[in-house]
């Protein structure tokens, strides 16, 4: 395995003396959330990846949900109390985050946007999601990723 490097979001959680694990997946081949979760030996119910949406109102919001599951529109857009949102082109993404697709975490963004975890992940002992860099996590308590970030539970799967 390659060495492991600190990532912008490792060195916030530092800084706010929030307690994490980092992991490191870079050569293992994985692509997906599922096969990332599985390198790591993670449950992927607890595995979540980072989606940036946009609503009918051009305000942006962030939504944290299990790898393996799809995110419902309709929920999402329900959740945040709009008519409608839908995924942001991928281009945009960096410049509206500061992170590629694939390394986008809720922690560290060029600007705070509402974010939304999906209710399940109450029932996780802690969450493992990107650490801002493609091949790296970070796991931490939900309690502690709200330390970081406001971070509102709803129902947002399919």
């Amino acid at each position: 395995m390659a060495k492991q490097e600190k990532t912008n979001v490792m060195r916030t959680l530092d800084r706010l003396k929030i307690p994490y694990a980092d992991h490191y997946y870079g050569d293992t081949g994985a692509v997906s959330g599922v096969e990332v979760a599985r390198a790591l030996g993670e449950d992927p119910a607890c595995t979540f990846k980072t989606l940036v949406t946009v609503g009918k109102s051009r305000n942006h919001f962030v939504f944290m949900i299990p790898v393996a599951e799809e995110l419902d529109l309709k929920k999402a857009a329900a959740a945040v109390g709009e008519k409608a949102v839908e995924m942001i082109k991928s281009k945009e993404l960096l410049p509206l985050t500061g992170y590629i697709h694939g390394g986008c975490s809720p922690i560290g963004m060029k600007k705070p946007f509402p974010t939304f975890i999906h209710f399940t992940a109450e029932d996780c002992g802690t969450i493992l999601f990107s650490a801002g860099k493609i091949g790296y996590q970070v796991e931490c308590t939900l309690a502690d990723l709200r330390r970081a970030i406001p971070v509102t539970s709803a129902d947002l799967t399919v």
